[in-house]
């Protein structure tokens, strides 16, 4: 997501900002190149964008954040992606961090939504503003690009949140496999019978997708969502513990040491704004 524009943009001009996307959308189109192999008809692609941050004096995260819900999430709705989740570390490794999680139709989309994004007068003003602020806007970015199960298609924001009520709990979990054949196995047991089985245990999903762009492949990454961390433990284990999950988890081929090599979890609360919450 290219929502990141440099304050020099507006001043060496329009060429410098077809440059930068003609660029960008020509390495997306070559890092996924394995996608002609799987066109898939329907299927979502998300990015995940983690901003690294730092605890600092100059209040780094309620900068970063304001810009975010205040122009970047408008802008990008505007422009056609969508629903725009941003969250909070709670309890992850490398925090804190703020994560956003943006939806698009297509890759297609993906790369027509961030050419008009970049487009938006108004949107670069504001980024502009921002970035000639005088302390770090943030530390580092990294970004992920995935593309929806066939059998989950598209990003499922949970309902309303009911008035007065605590802010939920996001799980977001990426499930590392030792080959793409073993990674494959995996998605199949989520799309025959085990993302049922978590809607019926109080695991509500949010998306899952496989990982076509991103550190740590092949892996998968999917997010649910709890009403507390206490509410939490009590759904993984009511999961766990179901004759389903351990007939399922027993097949030959299928079990955790076969498909799953490393797990690794993150606890998100998210920020006010955010379209997923």
């Amino acid at each position: 997501m290219l929502y990141c524009p440099k304050t020099c943009d507006r001043i060496t001009g329009v060429m410098q900002r077809r440059q930068l996307l003609a660029s960008a959308a020509g390495a997306a189109t070559l890092s996924m190149s394995s996608l002609a192999q799987t066109p898939g008809t329907g299927r979502a692609v998300f990015e995940l964008r983690y901003f690294k941050l730092r605890n600092t004096t100059d209040n780094q995260r309620g900068r970063l954040q304001k810009w975010l819900v205040s122009d970047v999430m408008p802008a990008l709705q505007k422009a056609g992606a969508g629903p725009v989740g941003l969250f909070a570390s709670s309890i992850a490794p490398d925090a804190p961090f703020l994560l956003a999680v943006t939806s698009h139709a297509s890759l297609a989309a993906y790369e027509q939504n961030m050419a008009k994004l970049m487009q938006n007068d108004a949107f670069l003003s504001a980024s502009e503003a921002f970035f000639s602020h005088s302390g770090l806007p943030f530390q580092r970015m990294e970004t992920h690009l995935l593309r929806a199960f066939a059998g989950f298609p598209s990003i499922v924001a949970p309902p309303a949140p009911e008035e007065g009520k605590p802010p939920r709990l996001f799980e977001l979990r990426i499930y590392e496999s030792n080959s793409p054949l073993s990674l494959m196995k995996k998605i199949g047991m989520f799309e025959n019978g085990e993302i049922e089985l978590f809607k019926q245990k109080g695991l509500p999903p949010v998306f899952f997708g496989e990982t076509i762009v991103g550190d740590r492949m092949p892996n998968l990454a999917y997010m649910v969502w709890h009403d507390s961390l206490t509410a939490r433990e009590a759904n993984w284990r009511n999961f766990a513990t179901s004759p389903e999950w351990k007939k399922m988890a027993a097949t030959p081929g299928l079990s955790d040491g076969e498909v799953v090599s490393n797990i690794s979890t993150y606890l998100l609360s998210p920020v006010n704004g955010s379209q997923i919450r």
